[in-house]
């Protein structure tokens, strides 16, 4: 790819991750290149929202690379947001939001509902789920982006992303440090999501489509 995580930010990034207590289980160094498996899957995105952001993977990393990307990050866990407010600043990096909300409840604001060029998760919920939380927020034309491993059943998900406007493009193989059998799924967002989704807080992974 051509980028090192030895980049300044990126190295920065790593050291604050790794300054905050049980923000991450792992190398950081190695889950900030798991997350730039990404970087070839964007395409000319220039509004990406990263559901579940965590400790700021794979947004922030992200972010770093492609600095004209506007990201929003979604984490309901109030340190967690915290945590990406205060990574922000001390990375001094600009046209990132915080929205320390339910994926649920930010599908369903008019401000974001159906936005964003590309939607990316890492590690956030089984695909089903996944979908009916990340496609709402994909305007049509746009995709989501989602880090899995090889073992994920990816073709049962076919009913909740067909639900939610999406289209299974392909899943490819994209292995890193972190996860040697790490895979990219790409769903093509090619209609808009119906209104009744996503589903109230927490229904979407109690009972999922």
């Amino acid at each position: 790819m051509g980028i090192s995580v030895n980049d300044s930010k990126l190295s920065e990034l790593a050291r604050l991750i790794s300054d905050w207590p049980g923000l991450v289980s792992g190398s950081a160094d190695e889950l900030i290149e798991d997350s730039l498996v990404l970087l070839d899957h964007l395409g000319e995105a220039r509004r990406l929202v990263d559901v579940g952001s965590g400790g700021g993977l794979p947004g922030l990393a992200l972010k770093i690379t492609r600095p004209d990307l506007a990201v929003t990050l979604i984490e309901a866990d109030q340190a967690k947001a915290a945590f990406l407010v205060q990574a922000c600043a001390k990375l001094d990096l600009r046209y990132v939001e915080v929205l320390a909300r339910r994926a649920e409840e930010v599908g369903r604001d008019g401000r974001y509902r159906e936005s964003f060029d590309v939607a990316v998760a890492r590690a956030l919920a089984s695909m089903p789920v996944l979908a009916e939380l990340c496609l709402p927020l994909v305007k049509v034309g746009g995709r989501l982006v989602a880090q899995k491993t090889a073992s994920e059943e990816v073709q049962r998900a076919g009913r909740a992303i067909e639900a939610m406007g999406g289209a299974l493009n392909r899943v490819a193989a994209a292995p890193s440090a972190a996860r040697g059998a790490g895979t990219v799924v790409i769903v093509d967002k090619v209609r808009p999501t119906p209104p009744a989704y996503p589903r109230r807080p927490g229904v979407p992974a109690r009972k999922p489509l």
